[in-house]
């Protein structure tokens, strides 16, 4: 079933888990990301730039996703990440898309809380679900990096104040995550979280994910994590497997050839980490 953010959302909060939203990057992997999540019978949000939409096409991408959830019985959300400028967002929103971020992170408080709200506005009035983000996560994504010294923790007063002005579905929050972070693993601020998920009632969101130790994930999702973010674990482990077949490749090989244990490869990774996204121990919120 083809969803919005708040409705998976939702489902999380009430069994206690965190939903993977991970970044496709082409085509190809799509498949292996949508498979991942009917194996393991979690909901699934799929994540594109803005860069990728417009290189595969917006509406091409909503055609694609809802025909599989559909068909599969996945529950699948298609999320806009980290859009900044209004056209795209308005783009997405109309071409089917059902969830959307607006990145105000940047900008003075106020001012990323009046985009923020007009982004939200258009969103709802179309079933389309928001997530929003205060304070400044580290790191590279799409090209654009925020240095360690420029990186803003969020607190949890402001944090307050955007989500009641804004109405956000969902809130994305600086602990200590870093956007790229691979092959090193970052100390995620567990008491600031504590401090911001008892402040606000709405889902929060990690970006970074990758980087995060995963010993920390049962402490992230007793504490409000709803959404988990993954994008660079799944182009590396892909490239990885990619290029070491193009080395050695003929010329005349079918590319399916190469690009299939690429495909696996995400596929297992995004198994791997639903398992874990799951909190089997966690108590469920039933009311």
């Amino acid at each position: 079933m083809y969803v919005n953010l708040k409705t998976v959302l939702e489902q999380a909060e009430r069994d206690n888990f965190t939903v993977g939203a991970f970044n496709t990057h082409n085509l190809e992997m799509l498949p292996s990301i949508l498979r991942a999540a009917k194996h393991t019978g979690m909901p699934v949000i799929i994540q594109t730039s803005v860069a990728t939409a417009q290189y595969i096409g917006y509406d091409i991408l909503v055609n694609l996703i809802k025909n599989f959830a559909e068909k599969e019985m996945v529950q699948a959300a298609l999320h806009l990440d980290h859009a900044k400028n209004f056209d795209d967002i308005k783009q997405a929103i109309d071409a089917g898309y059902s969830s959307v971020m607006f990145d105000g992170s940047s900008l003075p408080f106020k001012e990323n809380i009046l985009k923020t709200r007009a982004v939200v506005d258009y969103a709802h009035a179309r079933n389309v679900s928001v997530e929003g983000e205060l304070g400044t996560i580290g790191g590279t994504e799409e090209g654009i990096s925020v240095s360690q010294e420029n990186i803003q923790f969020t607190r949890p007063e402001d944090a307050l104040i955007f989500v009641e002005e804004t109405g956000v579905d969902a809130l994305a929050v600086a602990i200590g995550t870093n956007h790229g972070q691979y092959r090193s693993k970052t100390n995620v601020n567990i008491e600031l979280l504590k401090q911001i998920n008892a402040t606000v009632s709405t889902p929060l969101v990690v970006h970074g994910g990758t980087g995060v130790k995963e010993e920390d994930y049962p402490n992230l999702i007793n504490n409000g994590i709803r959404k988990f973010n993954v994008g660079t674990e799944l182009i590396v482990n892909w490239n990885e497997q990619v290029q070491n077949l193009y080395k050695d490749s003929p010329l005349h090989r079918s590319v399916r050839d190469n690009m299939i244990p690429g495909n696996d490869k995400v596929e297992a990774v995004v198994i791997h980490k639903m398992g874990k996204f799951m909190n089997r121990k966690g108590q469920m919120n039933i009311k």
